[in-house]
């Protein structure tokens, strides 16, 4: 049995904070937008300390964490998010 894509993420533990994107971060690739959702998730940091920190709105924070719960990783993708929409 296999560990794949959004049943990984789930199952991971909260990354330590020395893993944590640096809090400066502009660019959101998939895996950056992962550690933060699984910090909050494993209480590493609240959702307030996170959007705080990283500048996030709620609204965005909860969009990734819709994103990893129905797609995996692969739905943090930009383009999957633009192939999403236009499939709608």
């Amino acid at each position: 049995m296999g560990l794949a894509g959004k049943d990984f993420i789930k199952l991971v533990a909260a990354p330590p904070p020395f893993e944590l994107p640096e809090a400066t971060t502009t660019r959101w690739v998939p895996r950056r937008k992962a550690q933060v959702v699984a910090a909050v998730q494993g209480g590493v940091l609240s959702l307030d300390e996170a959007c705080s920190r990283y500048a996030l709105t709620v609204e965005e924070f909860l969009s990734w964490q819709r994103a990893i719960d129905r797609f995996g990783l692969q739905g943090l993708r930009a383009t999957h998010a633009q192939e999403y929409r236009a499939a709608r």
